[in-house]
């Protein structure tokens, strides 16, 4: 990069400036990860100190059925797939109570576009998992979920959010989103919502008094300027609503193997190398940077492995996501050497031993406990650490 452009770069972080589109796209053209990362842990120090949040979540995929095909996809299944699989309310419910014992704060549920599943299901699983648990916060279905219900429903946005919420809903998921530019998104997604339905149904949401999360598939066919016009989109709608809780950027997986059928779901990996770790940490300190009103930055530990989690709270990021548990989506293409649950004392663990104080957080990112500070470097190094892979 010019020195004279990063000089200035540099002076429009450090001075609160709001970035520009070109400033995005020259971000992502440096090769200094080291310069990048400073300025993204400043603006996440300026905004969240030391903390690092984290809650105890469970991830419910009611179905796997989905009418949809995507090219990245190694989740979906047909119907008539022997390994295709639809829970009964009770069975939610179930599993769900597995965890009650841990404190539980946070259900995320996330489904296929099941062809034949009808409308009423949905509100009446959320319905039975708050009886449950009724102090679980229900972050349930993606924007292209609502979409899918308007069209088995005949119902509008308006009217399902309203007996969503009514049934428990507490927050939208994120997904659905990918790469929202129509130059990728042709080539990578088989349903019919896309940036303008995804953003229509967010700002419904926000307008109803939801606050919901934001992601970003990356690391596929897309380019750096994709990103960049993929943060400025939610940036802007961000300006518009406040509503948004967080950008999360996921980590496009290649379908390295599936246990239950060995099949390769996935269509365009022979095309994709998946990002590196050093494109992940780039895309963080990015992404921080150009989301000046966006409180948090978060890296799914799932899809990034706990070492890089650790080392991205030094790139922007200010939040880990939570225990998880059984997250199939990730899992069924590869695991990426993450295991399917993380406790409580993991997580504290992991944020302490990167040298942040963990704080624990609710759907809505409220303060659930604040824990102690990390101890000090001295004494870590006088007994034996625990190495996270």
């Amino acid at each position: 990069m010019d020195v004279g452009l990063k000089r200035e770069l540099e002076q429009k972080v450090y001075a609160g400036e709001r970035l520009s589109r070109e400033d995005g796209e020259a971000l992502y053209a440096s090769d200094d990860l080291a310069w990048l990362g400073r300025l993204a842990h400043h603006v996440r120090t300026e905004k969240n100190g030391d903390r690092v949040m984290f809650n105890v979540n469970r991830h419910l995929n009611l179905t796997n059925v989905c009418s949809a095909s995507c090219a990245y996809c190694s989740f979906q299944r047909k119907p008539g797939e022997k390994d295709a699989y639809t829970m009964r309310v009770e069975q939610a419910v179930a599993k769900a109570l597995e965890m009650k014992d841990e404190q539980l704060t946070e259900l995320h549920i996330v489904n296929g576009l099941h062809p034949t599943l009808p409308w009423r299901y949905y509100p009446r699983v959320l319905k039975e998992l708050k009886q449950a648990l009724p102090n679980v916060k229900l972050k349930a279905f993606t924007a292209t979920e609502v979409q899918w219900f308007e069209k088995i429903s005949g119902l509008t946005a308006d009217a399902i959010l309203d007996e969503l919420m009514e049934a428990g809903l507490e927050s939208l998921t994120g997904g659905g989103a990918e790469i929202f530019d129509w130059e990728v998104r042709q080539h990578i997604v088989d349903h019919a919502c896309h940036w303008e339905d995804w953003s229509r149904i967010h700002r419904l949401a926000h307008s109803k008094g939801l606050r919901t999360p934001s992601t970003m598939l990356y690391g596929h066919i897309e380019e750096p300027r994709h990103r960049v016009d993929h943060v400025l989109r939610l940036r802007e709608l961000q300006d518009e609503t406040g509503g948004f809780t967080v950008f999360i950027p996921l980590r496009y997986q290649h379908d390295f193997h599936d246990s239950a059928d060995g099949k390769i779901r996935n269509r365009i990996q022979a095309q994709t190398t998946m990002a590196s770790p050093a494109e992940s940490l780039k895309t963080f300190a990015v992404s921080r940077l150009m989301l000046d009103n966006f409180d948090h930055v978060k890296c799914f530990w799932v899809m990034h492995g706990l070492s890089l989690a650790q080392l991205s709270l030094n790139f922007g990021v200010d939040d880990l996501d939570g225990s998880v548990v059984e997250y199939k989506i990730t899992h069924d293409a590869d695991s990426y050497g993450t295991p399917n649950t993380m406790h409580r004392d993991d997580l504290l663990h992991l944020i302490w031993d990167a040298g942040f104080t963990p704080v624990e957080r609710d759907t809505r990112y409220q303060v659930v406990k604040e824990y102690g500070a990390p101890v000090s470097m001295a004494e870590r190094r006088s007994e034996p650490q625990q190495v996270w892979a």
